[in-house]
């Protein structure tokens, strides 16, 4: 890979402690939520982007699917490769950016999820070019007619925090629903200047139409609070699932 990005400085810092964020306790339940979505075959193949510490994958994997896990940075999957050997299960790990990868169309499913890579621009990407190439990309692997669950930031909600003042001082673009900030990785450590990318409903549906998958359902998508429900206005993320159903264009 080229010179590190803004988010794989952040993720290579913040890997330490990424499993002690409080979004991360609900991972057995979010697969059994994802299992019921993806109705995958026994012993079906899927692809996790953006895995980062592998907790979703791993948890796949005990189940007896065969996981890819896929992530820019270099520490958090080491702690992937880590905590799959503690739990004596077998997952590839595959170090890339997810605007570059390219895989065959080999994934009964793909999972991105708590804003894995979908809308985390480093400094120089393009809003939507950025979750453009990733949607293509995650569609490409997938086998016709798979699903693919993702988690993205809610616009609705930054539309709703946001006032003009923010605009005037460049935290929020509301022309490119996009975040800037200043985040450290943990404690003690610098911040890191970053970039995050919103979404809302009806560009979410035109974005994976043209990466060749139909939206099936927009659910509220908070982690802790998955379930087939309708979208909070406030709320952090909305779930997309889709089904590919052709080649990306």
């Amino acid at each position: 890979m080229s010179e590190k990005t803004t988010w794989e400085r952040f993720f290579d810092a913040h890997a330490p402690i990424y499993d002690d964020n409080v979004f991360t306790k609900n991972t057995a339940r979010e697969v059994d939520f994802l299992l019921e979505e993806l109705l995958l075959p026994p012993g079906g193949a899927v692809l996790d982007v953006g895995c980062g510490t592998g907790r979703h994958a791993i948890e796949l994997a005990k189940r007896g699917y065969v996981v890819t896990g896929l992530d820019l940075s270099s520490e958090m999957l080491a702690r992937a490769a880590e905590k799959a050997k503690a739990e004596k299960v077998q997952v590839e790990w595959v170090r890339s950016n997810a605007t570059h990868f390219v895989f065959p169309a080999r994934y009964d499913a793909a999972v991105c999820l708590c804003e894995g890579a979908f809308g985390l621009l480093d400094q120089s990407d393009d809003p939507i070019d950025q979750p453009m190439s990733i949607l293509c990309n995650i569609s490409r692997s997938l086998k016709p007619q798979a699903k693919a669950v993702f988690t993205v930031l809610n616009g609705a909600a930054l539309l709703r925090r946001h006032q003009n003042r923010d605009v005037a001082e460049g935290r929020f673009d509301p022309l490119s629903m996009v975040e800037s900030s200043e985040l450290a990785p943990r404690e003690g450590l610098p911040e890191v200047a970053v970039r995050e990318r919103a979404f809302v409903p009806t560009e979410l549906l035109l974005l994976f139409r043209i990466a060749g998958m139909s939206v099936l359902h927009l659910w509220g998508g908070t982690a802790g609070n998955w379930g087939r429900r309708p979208l909070d206005l406030d709320e952090i993320e909305i779930m997309i699932v889709a089904c590919k159903t052709a080649e990306p264009r």
